[in-house]
């Protein structure tokens, strides 16, 4: 395919997306039906759709318009190309610019268009962020790095980088946490590489690494990973210390890979439903990693930020406040709850942390820590409680 069809390619699976497809069913929709695409061709045509929903709205104006055509006119303009040299309609290239495509505007009416976010959100975000916000929102437009925790039950951190580089993946210890790895070259090989087939690494930020560093694990304790989705954090809790470990989750079909995934990295996960909790407590340490707006890791799904509402960010708060109360009924007397968001946003993080304060009296703050994007890693945000004595 020419740079131009990749375009139009990208062009067609953004519009599929906004009349209501996931993006990645729509890329998945599209490869099929494109047999003679090859892999090179997948990948910039994923790279320009994804590039596009992280800067959807400042694209959208550049380009005159909220369709896949503005977005890529819109793309084109940001990165100092003419796009009447792209737009030329010969052979598989987009359609050559109309007359509006050509005059649309090329300023932005407020900042949060230019640094898409949206409209509603930028006064909490500047709240949230103070002065890093402008940095925060630019580097939500751009690619995440793409991080891997070494499984040091099987292996080490020097051991893992040379390994992974007979396996034509570069990649370099990272300061976040004590397992992570940052890859320098080579990560689309990296789910074929028996480094990871095999356990010896796995994908995780290198934040969310770090909150589990944070935590105050030790052998022999019993450990829950109250929301435990696909066990990421769970599986980073096993290799560091000998636990006897529990993973729960409101919809277990969230865990459904989490027994295989342990098996590979060579650890045990107890997985259990919600009405086997009561009779399992109570735990030395419960995690509670809450659904929250994932504004933190914008960058892997862009599509959250803007499926985001006010009324929904509600809810989450909500959701977010229940969920601590509950989990610590589960923790026993003198035990800890951690409480760990992949979000930036005060109402989810810190003002979180303080109202469940206010609501149990009998709890005390032991620790409190950010990680933000524009210093490298996802934004993440972690609370570590204990009862009073």
């Amino acid at each position: 395919m020419t740079p131009a069809a990749r375009i139009q390619a990208a062009i067609e699976c953004l519009d599929d997306i906004f009349a209501g497809t996931p993006a990645e069913k729509s890329l998945t929709n599209w490869a099929r039906r494109s047999r003679y695409a090859g892999s090179k061709d997948r990948a910039a045509v994923r790279d320009h759709v994804f590039q596009s929903l992280r800067c959807l709205r400042s694209h959208a104006a550049l380009g005159g318009s909220k369709t896949g055509r503005g977005l890529l006119v819109g793309a084109l303009r940001e990165d100092g190309i003419d796009p009447a040299g792209v737009f030329t309609g010969e052979g598989h290239a987009p359609s050559p610019l109309s007359d509006a495509e050509r005059a649309a505007s090329q300023s932005f009416d407020t900042t949060a268009e230019e640094y898409d976010i949206p409209e509603w959100l930028w006064p909490l975000f500047q709240r949230s962020l103070g002065q890093g916000a402008l940095d925060a929102a630019g580097a939500l437009r751009s690619r995440a790095p793409v991080f891997l925790r070494v499984n040091l039950n099987k292996t080490t951190v020097p051991e893992a980088i040379a390994r992974l580089s007979g396996e034509e993946v570069l990649a370099e210890a990272h300061g976040a946490a004590t397992s992570a790895l940052r890859v320098t070259q080579g990560a689309r090989r990296i789910k074929n590489t028996q480094s990871y087939l095999q356990g010896f690494v796995e994908l995780q930020d290198a934040a969310s690494q770090a909150v589990v560093d944070a935590l105050p694990l030790q052998d022999d304790m019993r450990v829950l990973d109250y929301c435990a989705g696909g066990g990421g954090k769970a599986l980073a809790m096993a290799a560091r210390a000998r636990l006897a470990l529990f993973a729960h989750d409101i919809d277990p079909r969230r865990m459904k890979d989490l027994p295989q995934r342990a098996e590979r990295a060579g650890v045990r996960v107890t997985t259990l439903t919600t009405e086997d909790l009561t009779n399992v407590a109570p735990f030395d340490l419960v995690l509670c990693d809450a659904p929250c707006s994932g504004s933190g890791s914008w960058r892997r799904d862009p599509e959250g930020k803007w499926r985001l509402s006010q009324d929904r960010l509600e809810e989450l708060v909500a959701l977010q406040a229940s969920i601590l109360d509950e989990a610590a009924g589960l923790v026993s007397a003198q035990g800890r709850l951690a409480f760990a968001t992949c979000s930036m946003l005060d109402v989810e993080n810190g003002m979180q942390a303080e109202q469940f304060l206010n609501r149990n009296p009998e709890w005390q703050q032991l620790s409190e820590v950010f990680w933000q994007v524009q210093n490298g890693t996802d934004g993440f945000y972690v609370a570590v409680f204990q009862r009073r004595k």
